[in-house]
């Protein structure tokens, strides 16, 4: 494998000589998120592999190439997960990618996000040295954590070479409910439950339909379903749900329209806004499938008190991430300065500047 390392260091200083931009790929599966591709396609699907996993310990140590299903099967035996719950969008999808993109799924308000569960890195940065950032343990940075940057940094830092993850111990017990209520109801009960000790790890409402998924002992899971009520939904046709939502199999995704990811305060009403709305994360999390401009979207957004990301589809000549405020965007040119000088990785991915 160090071959191979070696050989996408070299194509680096190549590229960096001639200032030619790359674009980093591993399977590909997230090739729609982000601004528009382009550059030479630096594959690196080949580095694969779990290089080190302590289930004693909670830490996982893999390739970037490593398919994510692969992870996620070796975990799940010796009964752990990611417990980001990162999307699956396609069969395709690797372990680097999942990290590069920084995307969670229905568990991340309970959890934590991507970032979160980041040990440590190895990366090819600009230059192509070979670098290596934080460790295995939760404790082990001093100054500025380098490696938890690459979450959600759409390949525009540095090449993901390797990367240590926490993981977390399967729940012992789950189960979903389902209660027939409009959003603003299912904003307002979510909330509430939000301040009381119940084992919630997902929730979502779409179409007048709430359902919340209940997850941790089984004492704990059965005390809240009696206070909770609703409908109990089939284990079988909950795991199809959740991972449904999770995948974006779900049909309120399969539109021609585009979809926006809003981040928002979660006691924020429904958005006055033409579509369909999806709500996540116990109201953080709003998806809309919209033709309405970017400007009134992200106008609604910033009065939600969160930003907003056009997700799939549309017009991607506009940002399609919210502008950063101007001293955010001068850290941001600094971090991509510092690690990729000559400005080939990923150029236009996160935004037009980089």
């Amino acid at each position: 494998m160090q071959q191979l390392a070696d050989q996408y260091a070299a194509a680096i200083r190549t590229a960096a000589r001639n200032t030619t931009a790359l674009r980093i790929r591993g399977g590909g599966s997230k090739d729609f998120y982000g601004g528009t591709l382009q550059g030479e396609v630096l594959d690196t699907g080949a580095y694969r592999g779990i290089i080190d996993y302590e289930p004693s310990e909670l830490v996982l140590t893999a390739r970037a190439g490593t398919p994510l299903a692969e992870i996620e099967a070796a975990l799940a035996e010796r009964g752990q997960m990611l417990a980001f719950e990162p999307p699956h969008f396609g069969s395709a999808t690797t372990f680097g990618g999942c990290i590069a993109a920084g995307l969670s799924g229905p568990r991340r308000a309970s959890a934590g996000s991507v970032r979160d569960f980041v040990l440590g890195v190895r990366i090819l940065d600009g230059r192509g040295d070979d670098l290596r950032f934080g460790g295995q343990v939760m404790k082990n940075v001093a100054g500025f954590d380098v490696s938890r940057l690459m979450a959600g940094s759409l390949g525009t830092l540095g090449v993901l070479l390797e990367i240590s993850v926490k993981v977390l111990p399967l729940p012992v017990a789950e189960t979903t409910l389902r209660f027939d209520l409009q959003a603003a109801e299912a904003i307002a009960l979510l909330n509430e439950w939000g301040g009381r000790a119940l084992p919630l790890s997902a929730s979502a409402w779409c179409g007048g339909e709430l359902h919340v998924r209940l997850s941790g002992a089984h004492a704990a899971v059965n005390a809240a379903t009696r206070q909770l009520g609703g409908d109990a939904v089939d284990a079988a046709q909950a795991r199809i749900f959740w991972r449904d939502l999770r995948d974006h199999n779900d049909l309120f995704f399969k539109t021609a329209m585009p979809v926006w990811r809003l981040s928002l305060k979660s006691t924020t009403p429904p958005l006055n806004l033409p579509g369909g709305q999806l709500l996540e994360w116990g109201g953080s999390l709003r998806w809309l499938a919209s033709d309405e401009s970017a400007a009134n979207v992200q106008a609604a957004a910033l009065f939600g008190g969160g930003h907003a990301t056009l997700f799939r589809g549309g017009d991607k000549s506009a940002c399609v991430f919210q502008p950063l405020p101007p001293a955010l965007m001068t850290v941001q040119r600094k971090l991509k300065r510092a690690l990729d000088p000559a400005g080939i990785f990923n150029r236009g991915r996160l935004y037009p500047e980089f």
